[in-house]
């Protein structure tokens, strides 16, 4: 079991996946962090101009995920099939998700994902530099994606 945090304007009482952003780094989706000073609430906030910021707190077993029979990617740290499968879910403004996943679980990229996408796709960029330019400047740089009903089923909300 570990807690996860979620940061927003608002508390988040009910999950809402169609209110979730598409083209974010495993695509469109509810994003937790182990670590509540990397939730952004503060920068969701700032972003949206409006609310306070807040951070939500959930417990998740991923165990009881695995039990459950969801699909589950685990990036275990920054390489070129996590930078390819980035770029792939930033570059997605469909309703079509690109991947079949309930769960994924990897790296954070850094904020200017999207000018080195760019750079990528114009092939000023090859992909182990891209790598390189995606990974995060911070501890604990782990997110998880929930992408499914079926998953977020599986998040226990609890006050902080």
């Amino acid at each position: 079991m570990i807690r996860l945090y979620h940061g927003s304007n608002v508390t988040i009482e009910q999950i809402d996946l169609a209110r979730c952003k598409r083209g974010r780094d495993f695509g469109q989706g509810f994003y937790l962090n182990a670590n509540p000073d990397q939730a952004m609430a503060v920068r969701t906030t700032r972003f949206l101009g409006e609310g306070t910021p807040t951070i939500s707190c959930f417990e998740f077993d991923e165990d009881d995920a695995v039990r459950n029979g969801l699909n589950i990617k685990i990036f275990s740290g920054y390489s070129e099939e996590w930078a390819n499968f980035v770029v792939k879910n930033r570059k997605n403004n469909s309703d079509v998700p690109t991947h079949s996943y309930d769960i994924v679980i990897g790296p954070i990229a850094d904020d200017t994902v999207g000018v080195q996408i760019r750079r990528f796709t114009m092939g000023y960029l090859s992909a182990s530099a891209l790598v390189e330019e995606l990974r995060f400047r911070g501890d604990n740089a782990i997110q998880y994606f929930l992408g499914t009903p079926k998953a977020i089923g599986l998040l226990k909300r609890i006050e902080l």
